[in-house]
């Protein structure tokens, strides 16, 4: 099992609390999954949205194909996820009741087929997010002078 890791969204990581992962096909066109292969994918704001029992990807940036012609996709056309019944349900109830989200947290290519990792995420506050970057400072300067030391 091969795999490359396209795109990765740090951002997510930065706003949310990610709860749970799980792994889902996507499904694209053709012109899609060759700029994808190359690399040409961007999160920005993308998020998943659960609507009528389906799991679809939206604002999720993959740019035009350079050699494409007239049969080019949209760049930040809605996607569909593949995802069982089951999981989308779960996931569904969680983000209904208790203020969850749902973002993709990377992309990547498993065997020649298109993946992306979602996480069910809750939001951060700014005041957590200060928290986050005061205890990543502080084991920062402990592996600093721990390095220090050893020498």
């Amino acid at each position: 099992m091969s795999q490359k890791i396209v795109a990765n969204n740090k951002r997510a990581y930065h706003d949310y609390f990610i709860e749970d992962k799980l792994e889902a096909g996507v499904a694209l066109t053709g012109t899609e999954i060759k700029s994808v292969r190359l690399g040409k994918v961007q999160f920005k704001d993308a998020f998943i949205q659960i609507k009528d029992g389906q799991a679809v990807l939206k604002n999720m940036n993959i740019a035009l194909y350079e050699f494409g012609n007239q049969f080019n996709h949209e760049e930040e056309r809605d996607r569909k996820l593949l995802l069982h019944r089951s999981e989308i349900n779960k996931w569904g109830k969680k983000v209904k009741l208790k203020g969850y989200t749902i973002v993709p947290l990377q992309m990547y290519l498993k065997d020649g087929l298109a993946k992306v990792e979602i996480g069910l995420a809750m939001g951060k506050a700014a005041h957590d997010k200060r928290q986050v970057e005061k205890e990543r400072d502080a084991k920062r300067m402990i592996a600093k002078a721990t390095k220090q030391r050893a020498r």
